[in-house]
């Protein structure tokens, strides 16, 4: 499945050797070369980051951060050739981090039959996550950086937490839990829930539950931009109330079935 990002915007080791170049199991294979490019590339990105919470993404600049860094900018190039490979790798970074953030919260429901408590956990990590980085989820699902075209690359990263969401769903309708709604579907919207569950790999997951399950993807991160960016001020503000309830009726669309008696407590 095509989680395309806007076009702003779509995780080992050898034997311990005597000396320097091998310090432990992290560095085993790598030349002090290769873990100084490595450390170097990743303060770029930790000062790239911090410009992005003082100034944005349209402010991002290989001068600015070469010049915190004490770098000359040709020396910088080398390392990001340009300010969209800067930003496609932050990008990457981001969606990977909410990615195992949402796929971490899945697993830690132990009982993988609580389909909704699953579902649950799932939003809850998009919430808590782009509570956490705003910056970060602003470049994501904020406006789109002019002339910033995101490359093939960034597709499987972004495509992480849809598939943690649909991969609820499935398992869930896998189990038998979930019933066809008997949506009747515009042509058009049928193809587009064909392409979905082709990439899933469940063709028969019925389409009207695949376009329900879009809605709700659609819904959490609308509900959470709104929350993160100031648009429930004086009205759902403080929103924790107003996420459960959301992320249950979300559920309910959907169709997932209640909790088991043992299934984590929905939060008050």
């Amino acid at each position: 499945m095509d989680a395309v990002p806007h076009s702003t915007g779509p995780s080992s080791a050898g034997p311990k050797s005597a000396g320097p170049e091998r310090t432990g199991p992290k560095h085993a294979g790598r030349t002090a070369r290769e873990r100084a490019r490595a450390e170097l590339t990743a303060e770029i990105k930790r000062e790239a980051r911090r410009q992005l919470s003082d100034q944005g993404a349209q402010g991002l600049s290989l001068r600015a951060v070469s010049r915190e860094l004490g770098m000359a900018s040709s020396a910088l190039y080398r390392y990001f050739p340009s300010r969209d490979d800067l930003l496609t790798a932050l990008i990457i970074d981001a969606y990977d981090a909410l990615g195992a953030r949402v796929e971490a919260a899945d697993r830690a429901v132990a009982d993988r039959g609580a389909h909704r408590a699953r579902w649950r956990a799932v939003c809850g990590a998009v919430r808590e996550w782009a509570a956490g980085q705003p910056h970060e989820y602003a470049l994501l699902y904020g406006s789109p950086v002019p002339g910033y075209i995101a490359p093939e690359a960034t597709i499987g990263p972004a495509a992480r937490v849809p598939f943690a969401l649909f991969g609820v769903v499935v398992d869930a309708w896998t189990a038998g839990a979930l019933a066809d709604p008997g949506d009747a579907l515009l042509p058009e919207l049928e193809m587009q829930a064909a392409i979905i569950t082709g990439a899933l790999n469940v063709i028969e997951l019925p389409h009207g539950t695949v376009v329900r399950t879009g809605i709700a993807w659609t819904q959490l991160f609308g509900m959470v931009g709104f929350e993160l960016f100031g648009h429930l001020a004086g009205t759902l503000d403080p929103a924790d109330a107003f996420f459960a309830h959301t992320v249950e009726a979300m559920a309910t669309l959907i169709g997932l079935p209640a909790d088991p008696p043992d299934a984590p407590a929905p939060p008050a």
